[in-house]
């Protein structure tokens, strides 16, 4: 028994690690264009992989998006300004993995508290997906604010506002995306598992 969780877990990571690749290297995967804007849905997969696996694996998933996306600052950035921020491990892994952290940490608290699962989930993805975006933007304004007429053309006394005019403009509808979509896939994968006696 104990055998056959273990070959599970390592298919259900090995599952994930391959969604989260795609999802960082296919247009239209990972990411939606509304408008101007793209609409980062990547965070999904990790809140599903914690919701189903458990904080760490979660941890695990997240770390590999950071990885990829740090790796890719070097290879090939997708702006101009990936290249210079996602060359820090803390800026580019940091925050994917405490996705996870802050999104089993609430689904935990929560899940015994809250007759509905669904709900649970719910809020746990909405808090994982704002932890990335206050993370990410908080972490470039500390290690990159010096560079701010370089990075993004403006002054450093406009770069907070324009930081938390990126979190109104990105970070809400990503956390409100995760936090509609994410139940509507972790739960039912979820029932399907603890059929299977995990």
């Amino acid at each position: 028994m104990q055998h056959k969780k273990s070959t599970l877990r390592l298919n259900l990571l090995a599952m994930f690690i391959a969604i989260i690749i795609l999802q960082t290297s296919i247009p239209l995967i990972g990411y939606i264009p509304i408008g101007t804007l793209d609409i980062t849905i990547i965070q999904v997969t990790v809140v599903i992989a914690t919701i189903l696996m458990g904080t760490l694996d979660g941890a695990i998933i997240g770390g590999v998006w950071g990885l990829v996306t740090f790796i890719r600052a070097f290879a090939y950035p997708t702006s101009p300004l990936a290249a210079i921020v996602f060359v820090n491990p803390i800026v580019s892994i940091f925050p994917r993995i405490m996705i996870a952290v802050v999104a089993g940490m609430t689904y935990k608290a929560l899940k015994n508290r809250i007759a509905k699962r669904s709900v649970s989930v719910s809020v746990a993805a909405v808090l994982g997906s704002l932890t990335n975006t206050i993370l990410v933007l908080g972490l470039i304004y500390v290690f990159y604010k010096a560079k701010a007429p370089q990075l993004y053309q403006i002054n450093l006394k406009d770069l907070l506002p324009y930081l938390l005019g990126v979190v109104g403009t990105n970070g809400i509808p990503e956390a409100i995306f995760s936090g509609v979509v994410t139940p509507l896939i972790a739960v039912p994968l979820g029932n399907i598992l603890n059929r299977r006696g995990r």
